[in-house]
């Protein structure tokens, strides 16, 4: 059976979703290699209209169509039980869903308020509206506007990875001794990042600076060798 993933597409064949991210390294935790990747620009969501909704990543996986990468994490954790674990059992799972809600709710609304105008400056032309006006409305403000007064929110950004940051002061990955699935929902944010904007987010001696490093070299380098910016 094939397996697809639709992804986001920014200009220059960028690829800064953070969810899409997620999956990447969750099918690699899994040892499966897509048999192709459809990009997918904002405003081309005819291309997986037959998920049902309009949101990318969206995984086919032979007759299964999984679209949200929480569920599709899932999948991949039920359906290919035989491969490494994403979640550790049960209780990783329900543990990793409480990230995933930390992330979504805490760590993606105070990063957007540093990186939009950056990740306004990486989405192909023809998007450009589309983004403007969705990302307006969701954050009450002028991209322009934000971009601008972005340095004051650095010390909110900072307060918000504390418990990330004292984990793998103490340990190697939000995990432990190895990555799993906690680790990807939080390194695909700073993929989001990576893939937008030079903007130093992280110090050099944060713990969360010499974890994103492990975390860019897993699978071979994968996430390093994406286009992006070399933090």
């Amino acid at each position: 059976m094939s397996l697809v993933l639709y992804e986001l597409l920014g200009k220059d064949d960028l690829r800064f979703s953070p969810f899409a991210w997620r999956v990447r390294l969750a099918l690699a935790h899994k040892g499966l290699v897509p048999d192709e990747i459809v990009p997918c620009r904002f405003t081309e969501k005819h291309k997986f209209a037959f998920s049902g909704q309009d949101k990318v990543p969206v995984l086919v996986d032979g007759p299964a169509t999984i679209a949200d990468s929480w569920k599709i994490a899932c999948y991949l954790e039920d359906s290919y039980a035989q491969h490494p674990s994403l979640f550790g059992g049960a209780v990783g799972r329900g543990l990793a869903k409480t990230l995933n809600y930390y992330c979504d709710g805490q760590l993606h609304p105070a990063m957007a308020r540093i990186i939009l105008g950056d990740v306004f400056a990486s989405v192909d032309e023809v998007d450009r509206d589309y983004f403007r006006k969705t990302r307006e409305v969701r954050f009450g403000m002028a991209i322009e506007a934000m971009h601008a007064e972005r340095e004051r929110h650095v010390p909110a950004w900072n307060a918000v990875l504390l418990p990330a940051r004292l984990t793998v002061r103490d340990q190697p990955f939000l995990s432990g001794e190895a990555p799993a699935y906690p680790d990807y929902i939080l390194f695909g944010t700073f993929m989001w990042a990576r893939g937008t904007s030079a903007f130093p987010l992280l110090a050099k001696d944060d713990p969360l600076y010499a974890w994103r490093d492990r975390m860019l070299d897993l699978f071979g380098g994968m996430a390093r060798k994406a286009k992006g910016h070399p933090l």
